[in-house]
């Protein structure tokens, strides 16, 4: 009977043991999956299969160019050589508009050719759906740490601390964003939050509220949708 007991207690050991370890390769599993929308590399975000970008024809926003002095800091010049997304983020400065950011990205005015803070954006839209251009598109923004080097960043302003854009923002960025995933053939999941970067909460309001970052998204790819071309001889 000794014995028997013996030979349960190593049995229950031994499924004991491998219970752990599938719930640790589990664990390792989902970690993996974490960090791979965490850092916002996203496969296949470019060209979704069978979709023929050439069918569309998303019209450019308006957009005020007041691109930043070269500058070893916030616009050092080098080039942007392949664009694979487009990150979203927010100021986090309740109630400042978009000239007012922009001309924080510039530093300061007495040495224009060095700027005070190591930041910038490609576009800022302000509270009134202003859209400005502080950085070419050939060009790396530093906004979004390792993605630097392959996506466009667009920085919104927004009226208090909640972060929510306001309509006339929101509206610009769609436009924005249906326009740059047109341009470069870009997926309506290579649209992502600096969040999905870094894991720092920005946009503020649209990494607290998932479903609300699910329909801005939607709202970019439908916008895109509805530029389709009209056929030949079909009115």
């Amino acid at each position: 009977m000794k014995r028997l007991t013996k030979a349960k207690k190593l049995r229950l050991k031994k499924v004991i043991i491998l219970i752990a370890a599938s719930f640790a390769a589990l664990s390792v599993f989902c970690i993996a999956v974490k960090f791979t929308k965490k850092d916002g590399h996203i496969q296949d975000n470019k060209t979704p299969k069978g979709f023929d970008y050439s069918m569309y024809n998303v019209k450019q926003p308006a957009v005020k160019e007041m691109l930043l002095t070269e500058n070893i800091n916030s616009r050092p010049g080098l080039a942007l050589e392949i664009i694979n997304g487009i990150v979203v983020h927010y100021t986090a400065n309740p109630g400042t508009d978009a000239e007012a950011n922009r001309n924080y990205f510039e530093g300061r005015k007495d040495e224009p050719d060095e700027s005070a803070n190591k930041v910038s954006s490609h576009y800022i839209i302000g509270l009134d759906g202003t859209i400005i251009q502080c950085i070419p598109l050939n060009e790396i923004a530093y906004a979004s740490k390792e993605r630097n080097a392959d996506t466009i960043s667009i920085e919104c302003c927004h009226p208090d601390e909640t972060g929510k854009f306001s309509k006339s923002t929101y509206n610009s960025l769609v436009h924005l964003a249906a326009w740059l995933c047109s341009k470069y053939n870009l997926s309506k999941d290579s649209v992502i939050r600096h969040y999905d970067v870094t894991g720092k909460m920005c946009p503020l309001y649209y990494v607290d509220n998932g479903e609300a970052w699910d329909k801005l998204k939607d709202d970019i790819w439908n916008y895109l949708l509805k530029s389709k071309k009209k056929e030949k001889g079909k009115s």
